[in-house]
Parts: structure tokens; C-alpha cells; sequence
């Protein structure tokens, strides 16, 4: 295998908990702002995650709801208000501090820069989320750190669709075969193997139960133990990663 230049991370969910603890909270407090009598529990916004993006969740979620204006138009408009209160009160709540890095993401980040690996961001979240979100967990220099960031302005097909990967690979200037994704969630995956990466998984708050085909590796966390072969690391680290490439993709689903 050529050498591992490049490490894509998925946001929501595999950086932080943001879905769970962030936009769920973000998206009813817009309710409450908007006058609408709606709350999302975990177990409603769970089933809502597998509609991947938070417009179209949105869009999902009112096409199904008796007291949603009737009205194609209407009920668009309303989406669109929605999601717009629900990114400001997401970043007034990233700005309390109230969402940490998950286990072991602020070690890999830095052992890959120790060691010249590129980092990208492929999401289906918007730029203003990653930029509200990451200067709080990687500091100041954040931007330096992840040059390359694919959001939802710029792949509108959201995953399972590869776009978001295609697009951090032609960016970041690196073949599939030369770089890992890491993910939370099975559109995740497979959009990643779509494109034709490795892909390693680790578990967000929503998907504990989800089946992860294809995956090179399944943890709990970055700092979880991971196997390799007959090898086992203590953790997700960067070698670890390098031994899991050497091994190669999986072969993209049709």
C-alpha cells in the first residue's frame, strides 16, 4: 500500500458528541423560539440521524407532522427559519463550552501533525458549525490545522453520497488508496467506501447497535484498544492507523 498522507474526519459525532449533546438541544430551542409546541428526545432524534443533514432533517421530520403547514412552500419557509435559529443557538452553545472532543481526538490530531499527516474535514454540517465548534477543541490555529474542510455548501448531496470525500480528496491532493476516513455512522461509512477509503469507525451516542460493513475497524473510541491482525493496540493511534492502511480498503459497495 502507498503511504498514509492523509486523515479525513467526519464531524458530528466522531470529533464530538455535537449531534447528541449540541444540535438536538440547538434544534429545540428553536423550537421554543418559534412559538412551536415540538421537542426531539433522544430516541425520535436517533431515527431522524439516519436522514443525514440538518435541513433535511428538518424537511423529514415536518412532512410527517399533522400541525406542519400543509403547504409545500410554507412548510419549506418554516424549515429554512428553523435551521437558521437552530445554527445560532448551536453556536451560542459551543461558545458556553458546552461540547469536549471525544476520547482520543485531540491526541490523533496532534500525533498527525507531529508526523506531517494531513487532516480534512468531510461533513454534512455547515462551515459556520465547524468554525463555531473547532477553535474550542484545537485552539486558535485550528484553520492551519485542518486546511481542507468540505461542508454542507459544498457537497449538497449529503452523504451516503461520496461527494463530501471525492471533494476532500481532490483538495487535499491525495489519492483514496492514500488516505483513512474516520466516521460515526453507517451513511458515513458507506459514502467513505464509496469514494474508495479505508474507513475506521468509531461509535457516537446514536449508532452503539448499527452494523458497520466494510469498516477496517469498529471502537467505542479513539482510545479504545484496536486490533490488527494479530496485533493489538492499546488505542487509535497513528500507527495503528498506518498498520490498518496497510491492509487496504475494503472494495467500494456498488
Amino acid at each position: 500500500m502507498p503511504e498514509l498522507k492523509a486523515l479525513i474526519w467526519d464531524v458530528d459525532g466522531t470529533i464530538a458528541e455535537t449531534e447528541r449533546d449540541g444540535h438536538r438541544v440547538a434544534f429545540n430551542a428553536a423550537f421554543k423560539a418559534l412559538g412551536l409546541p415540538w421537542h426531539w428526545d433522544d430516541a425520535h432524534y436517533g431515527v431522524l440521524l439516519h436522514v443525514a443533514g440538518g435541513l433535511e432533517r428538518l424537511r423529514a421530520d415536518l412532512a410527517q407532522r399533522s400541525d406542519a403547514p400543509a403547504d409545500p412552500a410554507e412548510r419549506e419557509r418554516l424549515a429554512r427559519a428553523l435551521h437558521s435559529e437552530k445554527n445560532a443557538a448551536y453556536t451560542a452553545l459551543v461558545h458556553r463550552g458546552g461540547i469536549a472532543a471525544r476520547p482520543g481526538v485531540q491526541r490523533l490530531v496532534a500525533e498527525c501533525q507531529a508526523a506531517g499527516v494531513a487532516l480534512a474535514v468531510a461533513t454534512t454540517t455547515g462551515a459556520a458549525n465547524v468554525e463555531a465548534l473547532f477553535p474550542g477543541l484545537f485552539g486558535a490555529g485550528w484553520a492551519q490545522l485542518f486546511r481542507v474542510r468540505v461542508c454542507a455548501e459544498d457537497a449538497p448531496a449529503k452523504k451516503p453520497d461520496p461527494l463530501a470525500y471525492t471533494l476532500a480528496l481532490q483538495r487535499l491532493g491525495v489519492r483514496a488508496d492514500e488516505a483513512l476516513a474516520l466516521e460515526d455512522s453507517p451513511n458515513g461509512l458507506l459514502a467513505a467506501r464509496s469514494a474508495g477509503l479505508g474507513v475506521v469507525v468509531t461509535r457516537s451516542a446514536h449508532f452503539q447497535p448499527d452494523p458497520m460493513p466494510g469498516a477496517l475497524a469498529v471502537v467505542a473510541d479513539l482510545d479504545a484498544p484496536v486490533r490488527v491482525a494479530d496485533q493489538v493496540h492499546g488505542q487509535v493511534s497513528l500507527a495503528a492507523l498506518r498498520d490498518l492502511h496497510s491492509m487496504g480498503a475494503p472494495t467500494a459497495p456498488s
